[in-house]
């Protein structure tokens, strides 16, 4: 069951994070989709503990995405040079590829996702045993 888990989660932030780029931004980059799929598959991971509280799992998880954003950040910006973002503009960045501000949102983003990673779980092991 945790090949199907893993793979759901994946699919869902895959195409989750890119409808929230496309609807804020106006459109996204293949790279982000994926970086969206294992953020989400790697939050259900920490997400299935039973003793994972909402708050914990937002800290983590802000924490979580911003090292993700910053190292796709550097592979994707800074050696290929895509150009994908650039927080240079925005206060207290490092190197442009991450931001304060966004981690407080990437913590924001991780309530819903908690919720939908909970949903997830329970939904699957409810199936496997009916």
């Amino acid at each position: 069951m945790k090949t199907a888990e893993r793979s759901i989660s994946f699919l869902m932030g895959f195409f989750i994070y890119s409808l929230i780029e496309i609807l804020n931004r106006g459109y996204t980059h293949w790279t982000m989709a994926l970086t969206g799929g294992m953020v989400l598959m790697t939050l259900y991971e920490i997400n299935r503990k039973s003793a994972m509280t909402l708050v914990k799992s937002c800290f983590i998880g802000a924490l979580f995405i911003t090292s993700t954003e910053f190292s796709v950040g550097i592979v994707v910006n800074k050696i290929f040079q895509w150009n994908v973002w650039d927080y240079s503009e925005v206060p207290l960045n490092v190197m442009g590829q991450i931001c304060l501000p966004f981690t407080f949102l990437w913590f924001m983003l991780c309530i819903p996702a908690y919720f939908l990673c909970r949903f997830i779980h329970n939904r699957l092991r409810a199936e496997c045993f009916s």
